[in-house]
């Protein structure tokens, strides 16, 4: 008995020494449902966007304290966000290891994947919902009205900009030498075409409505009819985040299909949530939500042929090394255990 005693006693003592080494390092290391061990614990999430009508499902979240209280359960105990002009820098951000998480369009995201950005796209944001808006004096009838003309877009490898290249070759155009087209945010183009500076803008919304309200151009073309349903916006995540907390990834894709059936639902309300994130006139991002033709959307099935059109498009371009796989591109699996 005495030796029972004995060896009891030391199996206890071991048992707490294990215990206590575990409580110490408890803040530091965690245990994610996939059995990843020793994942750094994590109170903070980056999350960056754009202020674009595209992206509201993020702001409604925000505003609503949604991300906050839905990821608060997994140790996030603050959001950080950062607003983007177009994605070419958010991206970069990204790749420097500054985001965790990207509200960001599919081409940008395409061509830093391309780069080696640890990263995949875990859902979409959004369809469509860009416009083609020339000056008042210009005529048209064709795309062939355009050549000769300058026209002002998001930077090199964005939606935009791969959107608007490959229609003009379409349509008998050659992009390099039949009109001059300029990289620029959405602001100098705004400036620009109201300045008359260029005579052409070809932006997200809600941009174009802005400067129809203005006076300063028409729409002549929707991007939906240059790439009938095509990717836009998407939401990427690090594949540090994806790995070591997926528990954490599956809620952000929770909340951000929470957000977008919300402002499918109550598009005012997402109008004014926009116009109190960016301070833009309220009326005319009501306008801008009723005249693009873009739609919010989560499931990535509509997406994906698109997105890998993308990647050749760009490839073709000369803009990446190579073409990316469905694959290599996207991780829907989140997707598919939130719905």
């Amino acid at each position: 008995m005495r030796k029972l005693g004995i060896f009891t006693l030391t199996l206890l003592m071991v048992a707490l020494i294990f215990v206590s080494g575990c409580a110490s390092n408890q803040g530091n290391v965690s245990e994610n449902e996939s059995g990843v061990k020793g994942a750094a614990a994590i109170t903070e999430l980056n999350i960056g966007y754009q202020p674009s009508t595209h992206q509201i499902a993020y702001m409604t979240a925000y505003e609503k304290g949604w991300w906050q209280a839905d990821l608060a359960p997994y140790g996030i105990k603050k959001i950080n966000e950062y607003q983007f002009p177009t994605g070419a820098p958010e991206m970069q951000s990204m790749m420097a290891g500054d985001l965790d998480v990207a509200y960001v369009g599919a081409a940008p995201a395409i061509t830093a994947l391309s780069g080696g950005l640890d990263a995949k796209i875990v859902e979409p944001v959004q369809i469509n919902g860009s416009s083609l808006v020339l000056r008042p004096e210009y005529e048209y009838k064709s795309p062939k009205d355009l050549k000769g003309l300058k026209i002002a877009t998001f930077p090199t490898a964005t939606i935009q900009d791969t959107l608007l290249r490959e229609w003009l070759k379409e349509n008998g155009l050659n992009p390099e030498k039949d009109v001059t087209i300029l990289g620029m945010t959405p602001g100098d183009a705004i400036t620009a075409i109201s300045a008359k500076k260029v005579a052409a803008v070809f932006l997200p919304h809600p941009s174009p409505a802005v400067i129809e309200r203005e006076g300063n151009g028409r729409t002549i073309v929707q991007s939906g009819q240059m790439e009938a349903n095509h990717s836009c916006c998407v939401l990427v995540v690090s594949g540090k985040l994806i790995r070591e907390h997926p528990d954490i990834v599956e809620q952000i894709v929770k909340t951000h299909i929470k957000a977008t059936e919300y402002n499918q639902a109550h598009v005012d309300e997402a109008a004014q949530v926009y116009s109190n994130k960016t301070t833009e006139d309220l009326e005319t991002v009501k306008q801008s939500l009723k005249e693009w033709d873009g739609r919010w959307i989560t499931d990535p099935t509509i997406i994906e042929d698109s997105a890998v059109n993308y990647s050749n498009t760009q490839h073709d371009l000369g803009y990446i090394p190579k073409s990316l796989t469905q694959d290599e591109i996207f991780d829907t699996s989140f997707y598919e255990k939130a719905k």
